[in-house]
């Protein structure tokens, strides 16, 4: 007995020493008080938030490959493999029980009459086991199972707002696209009939033939850009269908000019970042590491199981099923790591390093989500900033073809004026369409930062 005491001691004594190999890591996080450019009512936060663009198409499309986009629907499926790996982890907390039964059937000949003899035994057996979890390492897999499903959620959820905000983005720019178009055939036209004048003046001897010409130049120009808008356009059309789950092809949608930038709130709080999904995939991946880590550090401990037995052998099934534990047996163990101790070990290391990385990695998440909210907001106010001057451009543009046009008319200008005149405003309005384009597009980028958007002002 006192040897046995004395083993026991030495058992728990190697159990204590632990790797020290890799240490902890603290953290270094710290949360800004505001964002960089600070604007203020604090907003309500809105799930839905692309309906705020107020098109019934684009509603419709998010809707769609929120059912049917390959991405999401593998990332749901990663969910229901992750709960599966939650049921096989907490069975470790719970009895393990094995039954069985099994039945021979035998001859044999008599020594004495030389006879054959015909037997049948059936043999019942039951036994139970349950690992004794004194330091908590069943416990501690299970609760970074339960961490691992959570993060798995969590990027489910971050799979979500990717396509939502894909489909949002791709839809937007199919409009700009479509805009561009129309813009583009309006300019065609007018210098179709820009270059039809300046033909009949050359003819009536009026101009020269460089007025033509150049007429002619900018006709085909112009004209140029219509096929590579369409080839643009089709592309934007395939690549949004995918995103739908469908196959590519032509994708109905209202127009450009039916959306207006949204208005931003006074003041969006640092807390909206709470609910962006790749920071709480970053918390729970970091939950599951650290629980990880204490069940790598328990397993270095003695462990304790309790074993169960019982057995019978009958003639008959019965008579089997009558009396299922006529032999029965109890126990337990105590099994301390010794001579693998080196293996545990560099599992602990192996689960810090895990753990640390896991604490850099949510650090540089949060760091990364303030930089995009930053960035978004900056572009909003940038981008609003540059389309008010284009738009002014645009019809300061508008009106100097008019006076271009008429001084042409009348024999007072050059018809180079008028050239410049239109190139000056097409370019305006194909910048404006861009930026707008941009301003709705940062919009979206800045729900995705926020992982959502806002209602209204509280």
């Amino acid at each position: 007995m006192r040897r046995l005491s004395l083993f026991l001691a030495l058992a728990f004594t190697l159990a204590g020493c632990q790797s020290a190999d890799v240490q902890q890591a603290q953290p270094t996080l710290q949360i800004p008080a505001a964002w960089r450019n600070a604007s203020g009512p604090i907003s309500k936060t809105d799930s839905v938030w692309w309906r705020s663009f107020h098109d019934s198409q684009l509603n419709r499309y998010v809707d769609q490959a929120l059912h049917y986009n390959s991405d999401v629907l593998i990332a749901r499926e990663r969910v229901n493999e992750y709960q599966a790996r939650v049921y096989a982890t907490n069975s470790a907390l719970f009895p393990e029980l094995d039954a069985g039964i099994s039945g021979t059937r035998a001859r044999s000949q008599s020594a004495a009459t030389g006879l054959p003899i015909h037997s049948t035994l059936y043999k019942g057996s039951l036994t139970a086991s349950y690992d004794v979890d004194i330091w908590g390492a069943n416990r501690s897999a299970a609760r970074a199972a339960d961490a691992s499903l959570a993060a798995q959620k969590a990027a489910a959820a971050a799979a979500d707002l990717t396509v939502a905000t894909n489909v949002a983005s791709g839809y937007l720019t199919l409009l700009s696209l479509d805009e561009q178009l129309r813009v583009t055939r309006e300019t065609l036209k007018a210098r179709q009939e820009a270059w039809a004048l300046a033909r009949r003046q050359y003819e009536t001897g009026y101009t020269s033939q460089l007025e033509l010409m150049q007429a002619d130049s900018e006709l085909r120009a112009t004209r140029a850009q219509v096929p590579v808008l369409q080839h643009q356009i089709n592309q934007q059309e395939n690549a949004l269908s995918l995103l739908l789950g469908s196959n590519p092809g032509a994708v109905s949608r209202n127009t450009f000019a039916q959306l207006t930038p949204l208005k931003l709130p006074s003041q969006l709080p640092s807390s909206l970042l709470n609910r962006r999904p790749d920071i709480v995939q970053a918390q729970r991946q970091l939950a599951a590491a650290d629980a990880s880590l204490a069940s790598k550090q328990a397993q270095l401990l003695p462990s304790l199981n309790l074993t169960a037995t019982g057995s019978m052998q009958d003639r008959t099934l019965p008579g089997l099923l009558d009396n299922p534990l006529r032999l029965w047996s109890l126990g337990g163990s105590i099994l301390a790591p010794l001579l693998n101790r080196q293996v545990l070990n560099a599992q602990v290391d192996v689960s810090m390093s895990q753990r640390n990385q896991a604490l850099y990695s949510y650090e540089k998440t949060v760091r990364n989500a303030f930089k995009e909210v930053n960035d978004s907001l900056d572009a909003i106010t940038r981008l609003g900033e540059q389309l008010a001057e284009l738009e002014g451009q645009q019809q300061v543009a508008q009106e100097t073809l008019r006076i271009a046009q008429n001084r042409y008319n009348n024999g007072y200008s050059a018809y180079l004026d008028v050239l410049d005149a239109q190139r000056t405003l097409y370019s305006a309005q194909l910048s404006a369409v861009q930026v707008k384009n941009n301003l709705l597009l940062a919009q979206v980028d800045l729900y995705r930062a926020l992982g959502g958007g806002w209602s209204g002002i509280e």
